[in-house]
């Protein structure tokens, strides 16, 4: 999908000891990204993806709770023999065949592999519209990594901590997002303006301050979008932001393999809180272990956290199909108690 409106961030500072939280910047400037994206997504995909991801939902979140009532952490469950069909193609016949070859192996469900093939599909298309003459070579060696941990998590999904680091090693999860959204960025047409406020979070964080960058949010990539719009200037800025994150990209066996390469704090959204009626309870303890953990983190000093105030991802106006904000929603009640009155604070 193309976009071309401003991603814009409104920076506050919590300070280390007291947890007093601003909105207010020393600065009259807001730091905001404007992004170019080529266009591909089809309105088949979102239908798909909806589909995959409520199907699957419920799956994933049962797997969650019985990992977590059992002490089971991701690193201690059964070794799990991979696959190596993705992996191993040389072509896109090889991988679009590697499809039907694991669903008709049963290891793959139908419609995550309808779901696999229609992200391909779009994502060849924007990938060739960036007149890159390496496009092919950019498209096969992508998708053939993006496959292989889409399997691998179906075959062994991953669980999600509430406060989930980034996993670089053994294999480099943060660069493999860099390397797969690359390709869909018009760097030409996008940049980030005010960048200098960038650099003056840089001197905050390292005098031990708290930043907080509260923004809109447009896509599931987002964070990806920040870190490659800031990797030249602020690298350490693109690598160490915590995101909060919502229970879709956690769950999504589509989405997992990216998010498992950022900084999150997990939860529960309000708003699907009772879809699986008796995961409610669940939900809303998971949601309780996260605003532990980022009062911890908030506690340590030198953080900086990423949260869209709307809960939710900007959508286009039914009559006018303009894209705006999406109004302020549970995120900011959510971090005020984080950061200050919250009774949790001192647990």
């Amino acid at each position: 999908m193309s976009s071309t409106l401003p991603l814009p961030f409104f920076g506050g500072t919590c300070t280390k000891a007291a947890f007093s939280f601003s909105l207010k910047s020393s600065s009259p400037l807001v730091p905001f990204q404007r992004l170019q994206l080529f266009r591909s997504t089809s309105r088949t995909t979102t239908r798909i993806r909806s589909s995959l991801f409520h199907s699957l939902k419920a799956k994933a979140t049962a797997e969650l709770v019985q990992d977590k009532e059992s002490g089971v952490v991701a690193t201690g469950k059964p070794v799990v023999e991979h696959s190596r069909t993705f992996i191993e193609a040389r072509s896109e016949q090889e991988l679009l065949s590697g499809l039907r070859k694991e669903v008709d192996a049963g290891r793959l469900p139908p419609n995550v592999a309808a779901g696999m093939e229609e992200v391909y599909q779009n994502y060849r298309n924007a990938v060739f519209q960036s007149g890159d003459p390496a496009a092919v070579g950019v498209v096969l060696s992508n998708m053939t990594v993006a496959f292989d941990h889409w399997l691998l998590d179906v075959e062994d999904p991953f669980v999600f901590e509430p406060y989930h680091k980034a996993l670089r090693e053994p294999f480099d999860y943060y660069m493999f997002g860099e390397n797969y959204i690359r390709p869909l960025i018009d760097f030409r047409n996008s940049y980030v303006g005010n960048l200098s406020l960038f650099y003056e979070i840089e001197e905050k964080l390292k005098q031990g301050h708290n930043v907080v960058l509260i923004s809109n949010h447009q896509t599931e990539a987002d964070p990806i979008i920040i870190s490659l719009l800031l990797e030249k200037t602020n690298p350490h800025i693109a690598e160490n932001m915590i995101f909060v994150a919502g229970d879709r990209v956690i769950t999504d066996p589509l989405c997992k393999p990216f998010s498992m390469g950022r900084n999150l704090l997990c939860v529960y959204s309000k708003k699907h809180m009772y879809d699986i009626p008796e995961l409610a309870e669940m939900k809303r303890k998971a949601n309780t272990r996260s605003l532990k953990e980022m009062a911890l983190l908030l506690r340590g000093g030198s953080k900086i956290v990423w949260i869209a105030a709307s809960g939710g991802r900007d959508r286009p106006d039914p009559f006018t199909e303009e894209w705006y904000p999406v109004p302020q929603g549970m995120s900011i009640l959510w971090l005020y108690c984080a950061m200050t009155s919250c009774p949790l604070r001192d647990r």
